[in-house]
């Protein structure tokens, strides 16, 4: 397998990209998507064989939990059992960004995402394709880097490419991340 590289330059391939992103997501597959610190490895965070898939092509160790990467406080929300007055306060002034907050698991994130622990990971990404896609799937995404385990995070789809390319179906070239 050698993974499509789909531009997001235009209007036209931006709506193309999220809608292929999109149906891969949701048949279970890993996709490499465009976040504004690191490109990331994207799989449905509700789907255990998908996220399983994540840890498989990165080489993730079983005990290195996953990130959920949501669309709005109102999915984060659903991804975990409390949300304390300090997380809807941290929420208002730092999201969409790259804040993560770590509350109870809710029983809907499965085990693997979270390696097993009673907490998850939950944010909400500023870059406008990865909430595209998000809003598009209609569920949270476990996206760690999307680089092999141990190696430097990519920036830029060609990194991705370089490491993963032979591993995955698709890579969301997004630019260069901040």
């Amino acid at each position: 397998m050698r993974a499509d590289i789909l531009s997001t330059h235009t209007a036209g391939l931006f709506t193309a990209a999220v809608q292929r992103a999109v149906e891969l997501l949701r048949a279970g597959e890993v996709v490499a998507l465009p976040t504004e610190t690191v490109y990331g490895l994207a799989a449905n965070a509700l789907d255990a064989r998908a996220v399983a898939k994540i840890y498989e092509i990165k080489g993730r160790p079983a005990h290195n939990p996953i990130i959920v990467h949501t669309a709005d406080i109102a999915m984060a929300k659903q991804c975990v059992t409390e949300w304390p007055t300090r997380a809807d306060e941290l929420a208002k002034s730092f999201w969409p960004g790259p804040l993560t907050m770590i509350l109870p698991r809710a029983q809907v994130i499965p085990e693997i995402v979270t390696a097993g622990g009673a907490t998850v990971g939950v944010r909400w990404p500023s870059h406008p394709f990865m909430q595209a896609v998000i809003r598009a799937s209609g569920f949270p995404l476990a996206a760690p880097s999307a680089n092999l385990s141990n190696a430097i995070s990519p920036t830029n789809a060609a990194h991705v490419a370089k490491q993963l390319g032979d591993k995955l179906g698709l890579i969301v070239d997004g630019g260069q991340s901040q």
